[in-house]
């Protein structure tokens, strides 16, 4: 990659700037580019990596084959070929509302292209965090309320979930740098609990801050997850407890990660409900939702590792 003799009169973004607008972290950047052959960086003068509009759409348009679930080398190759999944009509930002009203409608009537239209829509005007926070996480609240009433089945419910973890596990496998530098989390679900997606968008969130993140998933008796933790050398753990079926199993084994000696992190709805049951479980409430609970773990591994390095 030599460098690119005149960048004075061409609108070219750094890594990080390319970061906020595309969601997708630089080291992930660098795997496509060697993996794909895009994008197609310049250096300047002092061999920072510099990117082009042109890089910034292909960059957009391989994200939004991973959303549609698409394989990442068929993701690739589409991009390379210049072919978009769904075309989505520029204009002001989206109503939110009406964005998570119409999703829980698409996925209840099982309408999943529309699903997947709506969500291009929410990521081509909002950032991935908000896309979380303001879209996928309410439509979850009022996909269970909805169960919870007896309006649907645990049918509808569990196919509303299994495409929306589709989705989440495309954005957190385009964030994962597993060979990068800085602390390790290892996240699970409580034992008992089988609810992951939140677990799974705070992944994404912490992964984006440049944590690394063994997502380890649903009812993980908390035994086996301190010789795992302590295996990999993990700098923290990150518990799910969605509802009060997990609170015997953390009770009954909590001790089983005194051990370690690290920091457990302790979110979901339970938690959020009941935040002072994060002293009786000595652990650290991590927030309302995934941005904020990855921002308190951040700040709380700062002395542990590197949490985000500088693209050159």
């Amino acid at each position: 990659m030599e460098p690119h003799p005149d960048l004075t009169h061409t609108a070219m973004y750094t890594a990080s700037e390319v970061e906020s607008r595309t969601g997708v972290p630089a080291t992930t950047l660098r795997q496509w580019e060697r993996r794909y052959g895009f994008p197609r960086p310049m250096r300047n003068a002092n061999g920072y990596r510099l990117y082009s509009p042109e890089d910034v759409t292909e960059i957009g348009r391989m994200l939004s084959h991973l959303l549609m679930g698409v394989s990442a080398s068929r993701a690739a190759e589409l991009t390379l070929a210049g072919l978009d999944p769904h075309p989505v009509t520029p204009g002001a930002g989206p109503n939110t509302v009406r964005l998570v009203n119409e999703l829980t409608s698409a996925l209840l009537e099982s309408d999943l292209t529309r699903g997947h239209a709506l969500l291009a829509e929410a990521h081509a005007h909002l950032p991935v965090e908000d896309v979380l926070t303001q879209v996928i996480s309410p439509t979850l609240i009022e996909i269970g309320a909805r169960w919870e009433r007896g309006e649907i089945t645990v049918s509808h419910e569990h196919q509303a979930t299994a495409f929306l973890r589709t989705r989440l596990n495309a954005l957190m496998d385009a964030a994962d740098s597993p060979g990068a530098p800085g602390p390790l989390v290892v996240a699970a679900c409580a034992p008992g609990e089988r609810h992951e997606l939140g677990l799974m968008m705070l992944t994404l969130a912490l992964r984006r801050r440049g944590v690394r993140v063994a997502f380890v998933g649903a009812d993980s008796p908390l035994g086996d997850l301190g010789v795992y933790a302590r295996q990999r050398g993990a700098a923290g753990v990150a518990l799910g407890l969605q509802g009060d079926w997990a609170l015997p199993g953390v009770r009954s084994q909590r001790a089983d990660l005194d051990d370690l000696g690290l920091p457990v992190f302790l979110g979901g709805a339970l938690m959020n409900a009941w935040p002072e049951l994060a002293e009786e479980l000595r652990g650290t409430y991590a927030g309302p939702d995934a941005a904020t609970a990855a921002d308190i773990i951040v700040r709380a591994l700062e002395g542990s590792g590197t949490v985000r390095q500088e693209d050159t």
